[in-house]
């Protein structure tokens, strides 16, 4: 291994013990599996390591002159990627495809986000083989209609923000929605959960263990706790809703959530009648990646825990929010809680290949990370983003649209290259025992 090989292996080292080492120490079991999964691939890897995507973020990819007072301060999603986008069905049960997954939310540069989505194309590009000029050709559409669209809802308020529904869909989102729409509760009910003795229990196995009494009291506790946090929409749910059926512990969530403990919990639905059951689940919230690098205390001291910020940042991000989503404690720690929906279906890029596609289908997610940019400001429930972000980013970048699509165009090849080349190193070390505590 040459020198450089060898200080950026060091670094990732540390990045990732900064990042995980407590969690890992607690549950390394976990962290094999997670390592495992992010060993896959390139893209894998990046999908697990906003960690030391942000920490080059401070470092020699820290450039960035469209970045001010104001664009240094909005909302993001955090962990902007390719994979984050799939369907949901809003609070006013109208299907819709969004970004999802609002775990690393926090507020800070506009441009983290469209960095962290331009690199993530530009490793899905190499993985089908695609050249530099279509990627850089794809990059584009999907920067280019971002801006398009944040001057439209500049231009026409908070009616211009629309979204991707079954209605103005077209093409592989319009086929996605619609595959979400042939979901159900039941088929979802059918598969976590089996009727005995007429009432309906969580089935055990893959992944999800019964409690003892002691936990379960200290998670129906907790429930309490958070029903006064979900949104006002929460209202019209039934009261036969708060009712508990049944309680499990959830191990092996996500590449995102290795070590930290979920319970799903069972609840009597609007009716009685078994079909209506509702399954949230209520799992530790942790500290996003990009918190560790925005030094505002206004946005530090703004939550009260983990889930709490999680949450408001959803809500902050999302129109529409799920009716369930809210916060509560845990032994101390914060959690979030939401609903485990039956309409959520993530995009499949690997049914997408052909440059054509792809090219439609990044511009519509343009599209809808501006409306995301644009719901959470001045115009909002929430008062720490108190100016109109789309105004903010329209004036930073519109003296210069083309350098400003050259600049994530060209981010996003150097970092496609640098992540590839850390996937490896990572990889090397994984398998050498070189990870710390694994």
């Amino acid at each position: 291994m040459n020198d450089s090989a060898g200080r950026r292996s060091a670094f990732i080292v540390d990045v990732l013990t900064e990042e995980f080492g407590e969690s890992m120490a607690l549950d390394p079991a976990a962290f094999r599996r997670k390592f495992r999964k992010m060993a896959a691939s390139p893209f894998a890897f990046y999908r697990g390591s906003a960690a030391l995507f942000y920490a080059d973020q401070r470092g020699d990819f820290a450039d960035d002159a469209f970045l001010d007072e104001r664009t240094g301060r909005v909302w993001i999603h955090g962990d902007l990627h390719a994979e984050n986008f799939g369907t949901y069905m809003n609070a006013s049960g109208q299907l819709v495809f969004n970004v999802n997954d609002f775990d690393e939310a926090y507020v800070g540069p506009f441009s983290w986000d469209l960095k962290r989505f331009a690199a993530s194309v530009a490793l899905l590009g190499y993985a089908k083989a695609l050249s530099d000029a279509v990627i850089g050709d794809l990059v584009g559409t999907f920067a280019r209609s971002y801006l398009a669209e944040l001057r439209g809802i500049a231009t026409g308020g908070d009616d211009a923000i629309g979204s991707i529904t079954l209605d103005t869909a077209d093409g592989v989102l319009l086929r996605v929605l619609r595959q979400a729409r042939l979901n159900t509760r039941v088929d979802l009910l059918g598969a976590q959960t089996t009727v005995d003795n007429y009432e309906r229990r969580f089935s055990l196995g893959d992944g999800v263990f019964e409690i003892d009494e002691d936990t379960r009291a200290r998670v129906c506790a907790a429930y309490e706790g958070y029903l006064d946090t979900r949104p006002p929409s929460a209202a019209q749910l039934r009261p036969v809703a708060a009712k508990i059926k049944d309680v499990v512990l959830r191990k092996g969530v996500g590449i995102g959530s290795a070590g930290l403990p979920s319970y799903n919990l069972l609840l009597e639905g609007h009716t009685q009648a078994l079909e209506n059951d509702v399954v949230l689940y209520m799992k530790q919230a942790q500290v996003p990646a990009v918190a560790r690098h925005i030094t505002d205390a206004t946005v530090r001291g703004y939550f009260r825990h983990q889930g709490h910020r999680t949450a408001e940042s959803q809500r902050a991000l999302q129109a529409y929010a799920d009716p369930w989503l809210g916060y509560t404690e845990l032994g101390g720690v914060g959690q979030l809680v939401a609903e485990v929906s039956p309409y959520a279906a993530d995009l499949d890029w690997a049914d997408v290949n052909e440059p054509e596609e792809l090219d439609g289908v990044l511009g519509q997610l343009g599209h809808a990370v501006a409306r995301m940019h644009s719901v959470a400001d001045d115009e909002s429930s929430h008062d720490l983003v108190d100016y109109s972000t789309e105004e903010a980013i329209v004036a930073a970048v519109d003296a210069d649209e083309d350098g400003f699509v050259g600049h994530l165009v060209d981010f996003a090849h150097a970092y496609g290259v640098r992540a590839r080349a850390d996937h490896q190193l990572f990889v090397d070390l994984f398998r050498n025992g070189r990870l710390p505590g694994i």
